[in-house]
């Protein structure tokens, strides 16, 4: 039980990490057309949040290496989020960030598998 648990915080974190980066790297095109969407930088909060919890859940057992990829990488995240809603300017740590936190969630998911078999 204990490995299915591990597996879906990595399953969480991956999954809202990769939907956040196609997020951010989709959305900017859709802007383009005339369908009245705008930019809420706070859907990009909520999928952080979601990423931020995996990622609580995930540094306490995993090792060094990963815990510190995801901690960059979250952190990265919400400084280009936060400069975003405070400063409304854009910058683009947020890729940078979602690609760390996919390899990070990754490396962990790998890393588990191998452990527990």
């Amino acid at each position: 039980m204990k490995k299915l648990t591990a597996s879906f915080y990595d399953i969480l974190g991956v999954s809202s990490a990769a939907i956040c980066l196609v997020h951010c790297l989709i959305f900017p095109l859709l802007t383009i057309l005339p369908l009245g969407l705008s930019h809420n930088p706070f859907v990009d909060l909520i999928f952080a949040s979601v990423g931020l919890f995996a990622i609580f859940k995930i540094t306490k057992k995993s090792t060094a290496l990963v815990s510190s990829l995801l901690i960059v990488s979250i952190t990265l995240v919400m400084i280009s989020i936060l400069s975003e809603i405070f400063f409304d300017a854009h910058n683009d740590l947020i890729y940078i960030g979602g690609i760390g936190m996919i390899a990070g969630h990754l490396i962990n998911y790998k890393l588990h598998r191998v452990n527990h078999r």
